[in-house]
């Protein structure tokens, strides 16, 4: 894990802790249309899935995945809207 990484404020904070893949995908893309191109969300989820198919996303789709910081029983997903 890079420390700049666990140094990024995001624009958006999505809670989707507590739901089963696809969910914390789901309210990714529901999040990432709430900010501004350039602005970044973060995803808070314990579905391990999400690791993959969040950064899998964020690549197929043209935003930049920033990376993954491990919390207290579940992860922090940061992604720049690229577009």
């Amino acid at each position: 894990m890079s420390e700049a990484v666990a140094t990024i404020t995001a624009d958006k904070v999505i809670d989707a802790r507590g739901t089963a893949c696809p969910g914390p995908l789901l309210e990714a893309k529901k999040g990432i249309g709430a900010v501004k191109v350039g602005q970044i969300i973060e995803i808070k989820s314990n579905d391990k899935g999400s690791r993959k198919d969040i950064s899998a996303w964020a690549g197929k789709v043209g935003h930049e995945f920033l990376g993954i910081v491990e919390a207290e029983g579940h992860d922090r997903l940061f992604v720049r809207r690229k577009k």
